[in-house]
């Protein structure tokens, strides 16, 4: 059994999303996968299923693989638009949203939408988008590139203090299959940073299919770990870290530098209990991985699992 500081940390942490590259599954076995997953011991490390909007119809055929005891949690992926076409976009996503919770009930859920925000979007597509998606009742996550996360996070911040309701969230891209896909620590550690200090939630997507940092020929470089970028957003907002501090921790290659027991989690000197863990986690959501099982085998590499 994991410690229950490891289970803090990883519980419904990583979101399926083996339609994307470097798996890039059809959907039919990727669905089949996701079946076996929710219904393996390791479930409650499993978080939903990354399914573009424009697949709903395709999906359809699969989910009575599913059950109220073995739901389809999906994470709806909205496409990416243009500041022009941005809130079309978003309707129509909304509409398809709700068509979908009313064909397939209990056994298919719809937790969040993830999409890509335009670069020029201010406040005002912000309010807009709000009283799109308001009815649905669910967590949306904007993702926004690297070099543009502190800036997004801000706006986000704003809009999130400006009406009630559920918090937007921030999307951050941590890889993909070029070396030049990967932010580095830096910009990694800012946007932990400034989503921490204006409590907007945030969530990873892509080249975190590794418990700690290394380097991988795949790619030609460093790809972060996701013990390392979990565990330092839950460690930054704990201790209030700077950047420089957070970025330590990202860039930390040796697995013994991090130890789990049942009372806490520790990276190097700095500590955290597994109840504040737990508090923190909401702030510090999931992330998008193409595989399930990779993970779990470095963790069980590292004796974790």
């Amino acid at each position: 059994m994991p410690s229950a500081s490891l289970r803090a940390l990883l519980e419904h942490s990583i979101d399926y999303a083996g339609l994307f590259p470097p798996t890039t599954l059809a959907l039919e076995p990727a669905l089949q996968n996701q079946a076996a997953y929710v219904r393996t011991p390791d479930a409650w490390a499993l978080g939903a299923f990354i399914l573009p909007v424009a697949q709903f119809e395709a999906a359809a055929g699969s989910i009575s693989r599913f059950d109220r005891e073995h739901p389809l949690r999906v994470s709806a992926l909205g496409k990416k638009a243009d500041v022009a076409n941005f809130k079309e976009s978003l309707i129509a996503a909304r509409d398809s949203i709700r068509a979908f919770r009313e064909k397939h009930g209990v056994a298919a859920a719809i937790t969040q939408l993830e999409m890509p925000l335009p670069d020029e979007a201010d406040a005002e597509l912000l309010k807009a988008a709000r009283a799109i998606l308001d009815e649905l009742r669910l967590n949306a996550f904007w993702e926004a590139p690297a070099d543009a996360a502190e800036r997004v996070i801000n706006l986000i911040s704003e809009s999130n203090a400006a009406k009630s309701g559920r918090a937007f969230g921030f999307k951050l891209r941590t890889g993909g299959v070029t070396a030049d896909a990967f932010p580095t620590s830096t910009e990694i550690a800012a946007a932990l940073v400034t989503a921490a200090q204006h409590h907007v939630p945030i969530k990873f997507t892509a080249g975190l299919h590794h418990p700690v940092r290394q380097f991988h020929p795949s790619v030609g470089t460093k790809m972060h770990g996701f013990l390392n970028v979990l565990g330092a957003g839950v460690l930054a907002i704990e201790h209030d870290w700077s950047e420089g501090e957070t970025g330590h921790m990202l860039d930390d290659e040796r697995a013994e530098s991090f130890s789990f027991d049942d009372a806490s989690f520790a990276w190097r000197e700095w500590e955290i209990a597994t109840d504040r863990i737990r508090m923190h986690r909401k702030m510090v959501t999931s992330l998008g991985s193409c595989s399930f099982d990779e993970p779990r085998e470095d963790l069980r590499a590292l004796k974790l699992f």
